[in-house]
């Protein structure tokens, strides 16, 4: 069975060691050679630009004098077509302030080698995070996961840093509250992944972390008012709107989404009506938040598993989760483990482990397959791309939600049930 292949992984004391080592030597082979396309070297000098040319444009504007024109989609065309020869292609830019201020550091370098540090930095910080969380099972974790850390180093996007401060925040809420706050509170870098993690503080009254968390995002807050003027938060907030009607007339590649929105519109159904369902999935995403903290307490689940529901929520939110957010999917998985013999069969752990590689691997494929067949500019929008990664994820969450509900009813009724099954 499939779940017994990969668990198979941990089988012999050699065994993870050697798939953990090919499995970073892949990674490492990755980053050198996206080093060398963000670089423009030799066959690549007319490249199209990726998500990372956004971030080192932006770092220009700071030191420009001029960073509210970012959240302004004409003139941010104007500087992506300028950095791109000319070449076609748009990214909105949406991100707060305080990703501006952290990205700032890069203009004074090449692009090349700004994309190696950031993603050879935030890599490094992310599998040490995700080490210390999966401990014995970090080879089945990184092998379930790698073609999601394979598109998150493609594009140079910032999954790795979003990942790691979700799984410090997990790592250090019972005992460091404080630096467990100050973790969340770098996720105001993207909000709507730390949803999530704010309801499961407030449910379980974590008042500490939550006060240092509030604290990070006001100090920051104001500091880019201080550098940037009132103005920027208003350019910010124009950008958003813009971007929700980007996201209505189906601007983005939603191929590459895995959000329920994105499978909803690409399915065919309208967009008001996508984002009704995309609203309903968050709902029951965080309902699924609540009853892992019910699990924890009212059933003595651990309260690794439950902090693995909620990082598994986190990117279920909001309608503009990509498949390079999948990092923080990893340490969902990693606290999860340890429980999921106890909580879910065989067959049902397979279908996770399937899920989580299917929502990972099928943006890549669907690019790949779109160069191979249309060339390297074709427009996914005008060929047949449906949004798969979004159906795997409604499936995980169902599945994530099974478990939950039988976890959560009284134990009277659950041995009942086994034997009835029986």
């Amino acid at each position: 069975m499939f779940a017994a292949t990969l668990e198979a992984i941990q089988s012999s004391p050699s065994k993870p060691i050697a798939y953990v080592r090919f499995v970073l030597a892949a990674l490492m082979a990755i980053v050198a050679f996206k080093a060398c396309w963000f670089g423009r070297f030799g066959a690549w000098a007319n490249r199209e630009l990726a998500d990372f040319d956004a971030f080192h444009i932006v770092a220009q504007r700071v030191w420009g004098g001029d960073l509210d024109q970012v959240y302004h989609f004409e003139a941010l065309l104007k500087m992506q077509a300028e950095a791109a020869g000319g070449m076609t292609g748009f990214m909105p830019w949406t991100y707060p302030p305080q990703y501006d201020l952290l990205v700032a550091p890069f203009a004074f370098l090449p692009v090349g080698i700004s994309y190696l540090l950031f993603t050879a930095a935030t890599l490094v910080l992310y599998l040490l995070t995700l080490r210390r969380i999966a401990g014995n099972n970090l080879a089945q974790v990184l092998v379930i996961l790698f073609p999601a850390l394979a598109i998150t180093i493609g594009c140079g996007q910032n999954g790795f840093l979003t990942g790691a401060l979700i799984g410090l925040v997990c790592l250090n809420l019972e005992r460091r509250p404080l630096f467990s706050g100050l973790a969340l509170g770098a996720m105001v870098i993207k909000p709507h992944l730390a949803v999530a993690l704010g309801i499961y503080l407030l449910a379980t009254r974590r008042w500490a972390a939550l006060a240092a968390a509030t604290a990070v995002v006001l100090a920051s807050s104001l500091l880019c008012t201080l550098l940037f003027g009132w103005q920027i938060w208003t350019a910010w907030l124009g950008a958003i709107r813009e971007s929700a009607s980007y996201l209505e007339q189906g601007f983005y590649p939603l191929f590459r989404m895995i959000s329920a929105y994105a499978a909803l519109y690409k399915a065919g159904v309208s967009a008001s009506f996508a984002f009704w369902g995309q609203a309903s999935l968050a709902c029951i995403a965080l309902f699924a938040v609540v009853l892992a903290v019910f699990l924890h307490r009212a059933r003595g689940a651990s309260a690794a598993f439950a902090l693995g529901v909620v990082a598994t929520a986190s990117v279920m939110v909001s309608p503009y989760a990509y498949d390079y957010d999948l990092p923080v999917l990893g340490i969902g998985l990693a606290l999860m483990l340890p429980d999921l013999a106890k909580l879910a069969s065989a067959r049902e752990r397979g279908v996770m482990y399937g899920l989580i590689l299917l929502a990972g691997a099928y943006g890549l494929l669907q690019s790949a397959r779109l160069t191979v067949q249309f060339g390297p500019k074709a427009d996914s929008s005008q060929h047949f791309t449906p949004a798969i990664a979004g159906l795997a994820m409604m499936a995980l969450l169902a599945l994530l939600l099974k478990m939950l509900w039988q976890g959560a009813r009284p134990a009277s009724v659950q041995h009942q049930t086994t034997h009835l099954a029986g």
